[in-house]
């Protein structure tokens, strides 16, 4: 269907894309993985055209449609959500939009313009129809609760729609254009993980083949059969999901290790028979024929070392006591809208609790009452009294630091005491390094200002960790050295994330936020679902029961009448 051959992207500031070739056919589900940076979205827009490669070429059929749902969803507030699909069909929704302006005119005309209406009516009916606008109006109907919207909701405006509901927008827009290929840049970010579940299996019931490009290594594990790594500007192809793709990379690297050491042994034994025997009145014909070996012998090239990615433990934690946050009897609204209603929780030395919850549930709003920055309703949030020391990592890095500042000034402002090689020792740990520890924070991107964050955390040895999104914008190598030092870390840990993996990693506690109060889970994220799906099939089954003795009262209802009306018809 579509094939990358020999892609190379070179901007002046150096090259992105060295030797890239990959290429997608029928049913295949491809996620593009790499670092931030690597060009897995450069590859997108190559594929749509959007950007022109330096070198190689994109082979593919002429009439190849080809559908892209970027990271930003292109949605009109002010529209309804109806009029949102219509958007689709461009010279259709213009004769839609002009067919409704003349009926709006004819109920307010005057009896010499109504013909003039009546005349124009008609022709553009007739367009519409030409334009096959009664179908395509069925189309949309027919999307609509696919995305999961009720029958009311198309009339609704966009803007009343949360970003998650506006992805659906977005990507119904583009099924309705029966695309031969769907590429996804980062469809999950800022989704909860209600909404990623539902996108998950929506695309997996599609034939359609796709091309993700994805941080979240759960999604890619539960879609991709294929799995594209982009290392130093070029590409290799694994079978199977991002899990198949690490084990087969791990594999691939100590066969390669195993011949590469064995051939440099016989090389070097090669060698020294040479040196030996070289100048050997009986043995120098030998040694030249070896020699002569050695040069045509094509040398395996060393395993590459793995890219530089984040290196830091989270100092030791100094112990606090048993009792680190008490919530108690908390009540709290936004103007008319309640997020809790008498929620109670203990969190103890040693939690790493994950909280979970649809998106405005109150996730953050729990660890700024815990910080003290927004105070409860009615309740009491209170810090334990011995020696609690919290460290917070908020989820708008652009609020939490200082714009103005450079990344040097950042960290050293913290320790004024610390030497310059001492900051930089720790800023190239978090890949800062040259001149980058010059930039202005103002200029960094959402993954290095996450960094700048993280290394910020370092400076000043708490107990108890509270972060809000952490892993935003960072790339997998950077969200598993994360992974590391959360584990390793012997302080108290609330995390509010929506990386199912990250949370699986690191969580030994659930604390899903659900109609306002809070449901403990005392295991780990697996153990969680396990609890949702026994939850889900008690429910199911107590359904069938209900259903079962429903039956048999409205049975027992119906012979109790029938014998009735005998007993009276006998009595006649």
């Amino acid at each position: 269907m579509l094939r990358l051959e020999n892609i190379s992207k070179i901007y002046p500031t150096g090259v992105v894309l060295k030797d890239v070739n990959w290429e997608v056919k029928p049913g295949d589900r491809i996620g593009l993985v790499g670092v931030n940076g690597a060009g897995k979205s450069t590859q997108l827009k190559i594929i749509t055209g959007e950007i022109e490669p330096t070198a190689g070429e994109i082979i593919r059929p002429a009439n190849l449609h080809i559908s892209y749902l970027n990271q930003e969803f292109e949605v009109d507030p002010n529209r309804t959500v109806r009029e949102e699909f219509w958007q689709v069909f461009a010279e259709a929704n213009q004769t839609h939009e002009s067919l409704q302006k003349v009926q709006r005119e004819m109920e307010t005309s005057t009896p010499e313009k109504l013909d003039e209406l009546i005349h124009k009516l008609d022709r553009l009916q007739r367009q519409f129809e030409a334009l096959n606008g009664y179908a395509l109006d069925a189309e949309i109907e027919k999307i609509l609760p696919e995305m999961g919207f009720e029958a009311d909701d198309g009339d609704r405006l966009v803007s009343a729609f949360s970003g998650g509901w506006q992805m659906r927008m977005s990507l119904g827009k583009i099924l309705l254009q029966n695309p031969d290929i769907l590429l996804l840049d980062e469809p999950t970010n800022h989704l909860d993980l209600e909404t990623i579940e539902w996108l998950e299996d929506y695309l997996k019931k599609l034939t359609t083949p796709m091309v993700i490009v994805s941080h979240d290594r759960e999604f890619l594990d539960r879609l991709c059969t294929q799995t594209v790594e982009t290392e130093r500007g070029v590409s290799t192809t694994y079978l199977g999901n991002y899990s198949a793709y690490l084990q087969q990379k791990l594999e691939n690297q100590a066969a390669q290790l195993t011949t590469y050491e064995r051939q440099q042994k016989e090389i070097e034994k090669q060698q020294a028979f040479v040196e030996r025997f070289r100048a050997s009145a009986t043995r120098s014909t030998q040694a030249k024929s070896r020699e002569k070996q050695l040069e045509k012998i094509e040398v395996i090239a060393a395993p590459t070392a793995g890219l530089k990615t984040l290196s830091f433990k989270f100092p030791p934690a100094p112990r606090s006591g048993r009792e680190v946050v008490t919530i108690k009897d908390l009540v709290h609204t936004y103007d008319d809208k309640i997020l809790f209603l008498g929620a109670n929780l203990e969190v103890e030395r040693g939690d790493r609790i994950a909280f979970l919850g649809p998106n405005g549930c109150g996730k953050s709003t729990i660890l700024r009452m815990i910080m003290g920055l927004e105070s409860p309703t009615e309740g009491t949030v209170n810090l334990g009294k011995h020696n609690v020391i919290p460290s917070y990592f908020e989820q708008n890095q652009a609020e939490a630091l200082n714009l103005t500042k450079t990344v040097m000034e950042t960290i050293h402002d913290e320790v004024p005491d610390w030497k310059n090689e001492e900051v930089r020792t720790l800023l190239g740990n978090f890949l800062f390094s040259g001149d980058t520890v010059f930039k202005k924070v103002v200029a960094l991107s959402g993954g290095e200002k996450a960094r700048l964050a993280l290394a910020k955390m370092l400076l000043k040895p708490g107990n108890f960790m509270l972060l809000d999104e952490p892993t935003n914008h960072l790339d997998i190598p950077a969200k598993e050295m994360l992974e590391s030092a959360l584990q390793n870390y012997d302080g108290t840990v609330i995390i509010v994330s929506h990386d199912r993996y990250f949370i699986s990693q690191v969580a030994n506690k659930i604390v899903e936020i659900r109609d306002g109060e809070f449901h403990t889970y005392l295991g780990d994220y697996h153990y969680y679902l396990d609890k949702l799906e026994e939850a889900r099939e008690a429910e199911r089954l107590a359904k069938i029961a209900a259903e079962k003795a429903a039956k048999k009262a409205e049975k027992a209802a119906k012979k109790k009448q029938k014998e009735k009306e005998k007993a009276a018809s006998k009595r006649k």
